[in-house]
């Protein structure tokens, strides 16, 4: 089973359509979507493992240029 989660990005002002595109392109990202409200780009990605979704988030989505900040919520099946 793989392992599911929401990432909520916060971008610098006038960049949430371009990091949602730059992320959308990164491998194991099922979505990325630009909002409106705290944050404002929330993307859901896939992984083998725990361990590979944090490299993925370290590694590749917050090295994009213009994300602030990142928040990963894994999903869970209650």
């Amino acid at each position: 089973m793989a392992v599911s989660a929401y990432i909520l990005i916060q971008t610098e002002v006038g960049k949430a359509a371009q990091v949602a595109s730059e992320v959308g392109d990164i491998p194991g990202v099922v979505s990325a979507e630009d909002v409106t409200g705290p944050y404002d780009v929330i993307a859901r990605a896939e992984s083998d493992t725990v361990d590979e979704l944090g490299k993925m988030v370290v590694s590749r989505v917050q090295m994009i240029d213009g994300i602030t900040r990142t928040l990963t919520c894994p999903v869970v099946h209650l």
